[in-house]
């Protein structure tokens, strides 16, 4: 495995964490009860997500090849890529929007009516789910060219170090946004549903772009 190949995964790693990283800044932006260990949880559940993502990727199209052929898997694996990032746009279009309109919707309530939103697993699970699983269609470029069965499972890793430590990142800069803006989680959910509406759209854009 030469150096070229493994700064091409690094790159790759970089670009499939940008999706989590933009998560990160919401739920540091949107959770009021932030600290070291949910930043750490946070940050854990989006790097293995954003790794097992293009691992299953990986091993359906190298399962589909043995069964079928080789043309087989890689237009099974164009599929696949097509229909999770329609699922992904879904899933964080409904998010972000639900969020953009409870923030409006608090512009209007006095400080007794507003609900503080909370850290959830439940939640972090969910966006994790959603801003890895267009990454399945990464294992398809993985298994094309860049990975082989001895190699997947380090870049992989690679790629889950890199989404961890920008997940973190993520999460600091949305605490320090909170204290710019003085703790109004009001105006901090409508620029976290932005930002998802945002990446939302992004990831059909680019998927259909090729970028």
């Amino acid at each position: 495995m030469s150096i070229a190949i493994i700064l091409e995964i690094i790159l790759l790693g970089i670009a499939l964490s940008m999706d989590a990283f933009a998560v990160s800044v919401t739920d540091g932006l949107t959770y009021t009860d932030i600290n070291k260990k949910k930043s750490f949880f946070i940050a854990s559940v989006f790097g293995l997500m954003q790794a097992l993502m293009p691992l299953v990727g990986f091993w359906l199209v190298e399962i589909i090849a043995i069964l079928v052929g080789e043309s087989g898997g890689a237009n099974a694996g164009k599929i696949m890529s097509d229909v999770v990032s329609w699922i992904a746009f879904i899933l964080l279009l409904i998010i972000g929007g639900k969020m953009l309109i409870e923030g409006i919707k608090d512009l209007k309530k006095t400080p007794e009516e507003k609900e503080v939103k909370t850290f959830s697993i439940k939640e972090v699970l969910y966006f994790g789910f959603a801003t890895a699983i267009d990454a399945l269609g990464t294992g398809v470029a993985l298994h094309s060219g860049l990975s082989t069965t001895s190699t997947i499972w380090l870049h992989v890793s690679i790629i889950m170090l890199i989404t961890f430590s920008f997940s973190l990142v993520g999460l600091f800069l949305g605490r320090q946004i909170v204290r710019l803006l003085k703790g109004k989680f009001e105006i901090t959910a409508i620029i976290g549903g932005c930002i998802l509406i945002i990446l939302a759209i992004w990831i059909i854009v680019s998927h259909y772009a090729g970028i």
